[in-house]
């Protein structure tokens, strides 16, 4: 079994359910007592927030190559970064090792071509949405992407940050991004993409008419499949 790195914290909240997940897809594969090798190192949240909102992108590059790094040193075969927003820095951190980092967005793209989805809305926070770095994969492999509205974005944006990463769950909140979400569907959505990892802690598949890819699962999942090929 291969060992997978995790650079998490960015928040706790969704790096939870990225071990979880990860841990019951190689038992249900293996069986008995089996769980995965997992390496993981839990940065600081508060001064990745800061470095995005100072848009000092390059600190924030500097603060994962280490964490990389010290994940490549200890043994790991490869990295997950448990997050959409800091894949924008995914390709420096990458230029810097020598194991591969698992991107997340082209998991997600692998599923959503699976699943026959030639559209697909798009949530996450303002940088992953308004940005190329995220959507330019999803477009790369064929599918188009809607976002959301101005005003909708930093209605999203401000949930993520004052509500999801501290783990605090709002049915208000909830409404407003089923509200978002059916709007995004009447201009021709066919899935959507929780482009967050921790927006999965608010939708589900159960409150949406359209499918959805929650990419913390998608993720989770693609790097158990790997740690067993």
């Amino acid at each position: 079994m291969k060992k997978i790195g995790l650079i998490g914290g960015m928040s706790f909240e969704s790096t939870i359910p990225y071990y979880k997940i990860i841990n019951e897809e190689i038992n249900k594969t293996l069986g008995g007592l089996n769980s995965a090798e997992i390496i993981l190192y839990s940065v600081n949240f508060c001064e990745i927030e800061e470095c995005q909102k100072n848009n000092d992108w390059e600190k924030s590059a500097q603060i994962l190559t280490q964490a990389g790094l010290k994940l490549q040193n200890a043994g790991a075969d490869f990295i997950l970064i448990c997050t959409n927003t800091m894949h924008k820095i995914a390709p420096q951190i990458q230029s810097k090792l020598k194991i591969p980092i698992i991107h997340i967005a082209q998991s997600t793209s692998k599923e959503l071509i699976d699943n026959n989805i030639e559209t697909t809305a798009l949530l996450g926070t303002k940088y992953t949405m308004q940005e190329d770095f995220y959507k330019k994969i999803l477009i790369e492999n064929g599918i188009n992407v809607l976002i959301p509205e101005k005003d909708d974005i930093e209605i999203i944006n401000k949930i993520i940050f004052n509500e999801l990463c501290c783990g605090i769950i709002k049915k208000s909140s909830k409404e407003k991004f089923l509200e978002i979400i059916k709007k995004l569907q009447e201009n021709g959505a066919q899935g959507v993409v929780l482009g967050c990892t921790e927006i999965g802690l608010l939708i589900e598949q159960k409150d949406v008419a359209i499918k959805v890819f929650d990419t913390t699962i998608i993720h989770s999942k693609h790097a158990a499949k790997l740690a067993l090929e």
